[in-house]
């Protein structure tokens, strides 16, 4: 049995995810590349990052941009070859740059040639790749029933009926994504032996997409709490109620990671601290770390039961009870990834911040601020790192994420539940494209994204925001994070990435602040998350000589170092001390 407790190079790590179709186009098709990532190398190598997350890149239909792939081993076209693959990851290892692929193993495309040989007939080899079952009836039209109630992520059923065979196949997420059958040996050896060709290749590790819904409840009973009138989903009643997910992780991990000097990401909603450690224990030799989403529900309204698409103000108590949980349950036990948000998400400064102009760099600084100074592996996505903001396009047309398109489908096209108005302006806070503009590069035409047409429609305020511009100015968000993943992977190691996590004033509700507690010194974190000045006080400063190591605001090192603080709008500072 592997012993994780000790210090790793993934703990190290600063981890920044590309999702590739908005990162940056090398050919002028409009479309993010491979050969535009390698491009865009030593722009990482500056920012100090060492471990990419590489959204998937696999040949797929992009029916959910990727994350239905039709060949584990091959290249999508519109991203490059597998000669620029290659050529990618010698540039980022000869860099010093690690790359993790994502893992999309819950299910696959609907076109793979699994699914295509498995929905010809009933008594084929490959049928059982698949989770298919008989109709529990018919309607009074006299039409098939699905199996049972299930609700797929994307809304409507997780059941599509396919008349060639008369029986129905299992998709949790959309109809062209047919969940995989884990029960079935001959599946987990195929994906062992996927794993095993990138892991030979020499990619350094995977994020493994919805993994903890690979095992489905015996019997597929009914899901209780499903509300087809309030697009839910049935992924936690599965999560909650899967018997065999740690037993066929063991496998997997046992059968190829182990194997290799490789870091491992699990992508696991509905899952608190304590399933977490089960996970990604330093002895259980499943994964190194999990993504939770708790946090990601902060302005969510779960009295609506409409999951991701409601909202609420956020309670900063609220994330402080969230993250600080994560931190000191997982303390000693287990390890954790740190992230603000994904592909998934809206983008921070938006929705945690202030996307001012007068207060966009500050609120972004501090978000990074008390993200990297905690216990865990942080991850930046792709513009975070020089403050992209959520965009508003004009009309649903504009919009290329299936989930944004099938809520305002399922909500005002087809329903009449909601008016345009009220769904549109819970796509513009909620919807993944937030996260999925292109990247902006410049203020050139195309946002030195691309000289063609982009795939999807720029942010407009990229003549404003983009890196070259934050790049060359001293002050600015980008350097900020330069400076952080400097001191995380430089003087401040031991103490940023292993030191104990101490909360400070729970019941604050402008104010965050931690201390971490190392060998003979700690860190005080504070960070104002309102725009108003505040004053507090924190003992652990009386009458030390503090050294103020990283602040959003140039003065802050000539303040005083007593106990008494004055906080300016989202301002933040990072204080070193002599125990």
């Amino acid at each position: 049995m592997a012993d994780n407790s000790g210090k790793t190079w993934w703990k190290e790590a600063v981890v920044y995810q590309i999702w590739p179709r908005s990162f940056n186009d090398s050919n002028g098709d409009g479309i993010g590349d491979i050969p535009g990532i390698t491009e865009r190398l030593p722009y990482l190598a500056d920012l100090g990052i060492n471990v990419i997350w590489l959204s998937p890149v696999f040949a797929s239909p992009n029916d959910d941009m990727g994350y239905d792939i039709s060949d584990y081993r091959a290249i999508m076209p519109e991203f490059g070859t597998m000669d620029d693959f290659d050529t990618m990851l010698e540039t980022a290892h000869s860099l010093g740059i690690k790359i993790l692929m994502d893992l999309v193993v819950n299910h696959s495309s609907d076109e793979h040639e699994w699914f295509e040989k498995a929905r010809a007939s009933r008594d084929n080899e490959y049928r059982d790749y698949y989770i298919w079952r008989d109709s529990s009836g018919v309607d009074e039209d006299g039409k098939p029933l699905p199996p049972n109630n299930w609700g797929s992520e994307f809304g409507g059923p997780a059941w599509e009926y396919d008349e060639t065979t008369d029986q129905w196949y299992l998709h949790m997420f959309s109809r062209k994504q047919p969940d995989l059958n884990w029960e079935n040996p001959t599946v987990r050896q195929e994906i062992f032996d996927l794993v095993t060709f990138w892991l030979e290749k020499g990619v350094d590790g995977f994020r493994l997409d919805a993994i903890n819904i690979i095992s489905k409840p015996e019997g597929l009973p009914d899901d209780p709490s499903v509300d087809p009138e309030k697009h839910s989903s049935s992924i936690p009643f599965v999560i909650s109620n899967g018997t065999k997910v740690h037993e066929w992780m063991h496998e997997l991990n046992v059968e190829t990671f182990d194997k290799y000097d490789c870091m491992t990401v699990g992508e696991m909603s509905a899952t608190g601290p304590e399933e977490a450690v089960q996970f990604s224990g330093f002895t259980t030799d499943e994964l190194h770390m999990i993504f939770h989403f708790e946090h990601m529900g902060l302005d969510s309204d779960p009295a609506t039961g409409m999951g991701k698409w409601s909202r609420k103000p956020v309670e900063l108590t609220e994330m402080k009870q969230i993250l600080n949980t994560w931190q000191t349950e997982l303390d000693g036990k287990a390890w954790g990834s740190l992230y603000w948000y994904n592909h998934d998400q809206p983008r921070v400064v938006s929705r945690f911040g202030n996307d001012s102009a007068e207060y966009r760099e500050l609120s972004g600084k501090m978000l990074a601020t008390v993200l990297h100074g905690m216990q865990g592996t942080p991850y930046i996505y792709q513009g975070e790192e020089f403050g992209m903001t959520n965009v508003q396009f004009d009309s649903i047309e504009d919009y290329k994420d299936l989930d944004s398109i099938n809520f305002y489908t399922d909500m005002v096209t087809e329903h009449d539940r909601m008016s345009s108005d009220d769904a549109m302006a819970l796509i513009y806070a909620k919807g993944r494209d937030n996260a999925r503009t292109p990247v902006q590069w410049s203020a050139d035409t195309g946002a030195g994204f691309t000289t063609g047409t982009p795939w999807i429609g720029l942010n407009e305020n990229y003549t404003e925001i983009n890196a070259a511009e934050a790049v060359n100015r001293e002050d600015s968000l980008w350097r900020y994070y330069q400076q952080l993943v400097a001191l995380r992977r430089g003087e401040l190691k031991d103490l940023l990435v292993y030191a104990s996590f101490v909360p400070l004033d729970p019941e604050d509700s402008e104010v965050y602040a931690y201390e971490r507690h190392g060998d003979g010194e700690k860190l005080l974190v504070v960070a104002n998350f309102t725009d108003g000045v505040l004053a507090r006080s924190y003992q652990v400063l009386e009458g030390t000589d503090a050294q103020v190591v990283l602040a959003n605001y140039a003065d802050a090192g000539g303040q005083s170092a007593g106990a008494e603080l004055t906080l300016r709008p989202y301002e933040t500072r990072i204080y070193r001390i002599a125990a």
